[in-house]
């Protein structure tokens, strides 16, 4: 181990802190490096890359976005399909993997990379538990308070927590404990219980209709369970081959947003402007060719996946560009002005930035035309769970009320709403941060503000990934988070330039 250097705790171990942790090696181990790195240490409680995102060895569970913009590295973004390639793979870039194969992907990286590290002197360590706190102990050192284990002493702190709150359905929030509802569909092994249970199959409500919502369905269906899905909007979302790499660099309509004036009255049409002439820009095909007005969603669905098939979507062509460009232009942007413009734009955000493969849409449309599958036309007005005679209330039932008065039984119900993104908090005073949604102490106040690299501000702390919500619209989405990687790495290292942010 070196003498002396930076120690450098990462904590959290998923993509996020993967891509931070295969970034600073490989920065600290070069010739541009001003800073030494003696250790680095990652907090995790997991396998290094098996985070909530990928961590998940059910098959049927896809990457949504494509291999060719899935790298670690904003330098190399082939590197993922490399590594694919190295182990049998013959795919295309635009083709969407089991999660799992991210997840090994990201493992392996993190394994090449501390053995670069161990070469060079520097020593690693995974420490495997839950951070809970980063507490100040003097100037340029911390303590990562950890949940089962000693402190871990460090000069500098990266917070790559990902989601962990489920979302509560709304009607939900009295039934959350009991034994026949799912708060979430992952792992994906505890809906695969669900066989144990009732091995000629159950009938489940999944409340909710996009991303998690249609995993819940696409496994429980494939189990033999008949399954309803419900959500206020009624509407899956829109249907595409993959979140692929950009049809084109340079996309001129697009380039134009960063023009806007923020204070602009206009800026939310302006700019959802700028992204259909972007569509009309790739070819002569009108933006209303390419999408299905249709209501139904099972009819919708097929209409979609037959303009996927026709390719006819050239508007996914667009959709890297933009979300990409909406995270550059979203720093100036005067407070509540960008939550302003993805709440004026529901379609944007509801069906199309976060739209299915066609992979996905073809299972959920046959499970569709089986029957094991339908959507709700409404929302339940009421909910109840009904004890059964088991120990704890097992055996027992969902009493589902709807709008239009009729009742309905269901043996579960899974929650397919998604996470809350995570917030970190402050303790006033100590200046102690609580990685935990709900802090052990009242004098803790929300993180609101990231400065311009991602750094809490005085400290040589940063965040890195989902966190970065308050600051970043999409702040899950990967290649913007290997770039944030790279920019916090660079401060790390003193190899200059970082980023914006």
């Amino acid at each position: 181990m070196r003498s002396m250097g930076r120690d450098v705790v990462v904590i959290g171990g998923g993509a996020a802190g993967a891509s931070v942790f295969v970034q600073l090696v490989a920065a600290a181990t070069s010739a541009e490096a001003r800073e030494e790195v003696r250790t680095i240490a990652v907090v995790d409680p997991h396998q290094i890359g098996w985070g909530l995102a990928f961590g998940d060895d059910d098959p049927l569970l896809l990457c949504n976005s494509a291999v060719g913009i899935n790298s670690l590295l904003p330098s190399r973004p082939d590197d993922f399909a490399d590594y694919l390639r190295s182990a049998g793979w013959q795919g295309r870039r635009e083709d969407c993997v089991e999660r799992s194969r991210m997840a090994e992907y990201c493992h392996h990286r993190y394994l090449r990379a501390r053995d670069r590290a161990a070469a060079h002197g520097i020593e690693v360590r995974h420490v495997r538990d839950l951070a809970l706190a980063v507490e100040v102990v003097g100037e340029e050192r911390y303590a990562v308070v950890s949940a089962g284990g000693g402190p871990v002493s460090a000069t500098d702190v990266v917070v790559c927590t990902g989601v962990r709150t489920p979302r509560v359905p709304a009607g939900f929030d009295r039934y959350t404990h009991a034994p026949r509802f799912l708060e979430s569909p992952y792992p994906a092994s505890r809906v695969r219980a669900l066989r144990d249970e009732h091995p000629a199959g159950a009938r489940v409500l999944v409340v909710g209709s996009r991303q998690s919502a249609v995993d819940a369905a696409l496994l429980l269906c494939r189990d033999g369970h008949r399954t309803v899905m419900t959500s206020p909007s009624g509407q899956l979302p829109a249907v595409r081959t993959s979140l692929g790499p950009p049809a084109r660099a340079r996309l001129p309509p697009l380039e134009r947003i960063p023009r806007i004036d923020p204070d602009d009255p206009l800026l939310e049409w302006k700019v959802m402007r700028r992204a259909v002439e972007a569509v009309r820009s790739l070819g002569p095909r009108p933006l209303r060719e390419q999408i299905s007005t249709e209501t139904d969603p099972e009819r919708r669905l097929r209409e979609e996946i037959a303009l996927v098939d026709s390719d006819a979507c050239q508007w996914e062509g667009v959709m890297v560009s933009l979300i990409e460009t909406l995270i550059d232009f979203a720093p100036a942007l005067p407070p509540g002005r960008l939550q302003r413009l993805l709440d004026e734009n529901p379609w944007f955000t509801g069906r199309y930035a976060t739209a299915l493969t066609v992979v996905n849409a073809r299972r959920l449309l046959g499970h569709f035309e089986s029957g094991a599958l339908t959507v709700a036309p409404g929302y339940p007005d009421e909910v109840a769970y009904e004890a059964g005679p088991g120990p704890g209330g097992l055996g027992g039932g969902w009493r589902v009320g709807w709008p239009d008065g009729t009742v309905e039984r269901f043996d579960h119900v899974v929650s397919g709403t998604g996470f809350h993104p995570p917030v970190l908090h402050r303790e006033r005073g100590s200046g102690t941060l609580h990685l935990a949604a709900r802090p052990p102490v009242a004098a803790a106040e929300p993180v609101e503000w990231l400065g311009p690299r991602l750094r809490l501000v005085p400290e040589r702390i940063w965040v890195c990934g989902v966190g970065t919500h308050v600051r970043i619209p999409f702040a899950n989405h990967l290649r913007n988070v290997t770039r944030q990687a790279s920019w916090v790495v660079d401060q790390l290292t003193g190899r200059g330039g970082g980023g914006g942010g």
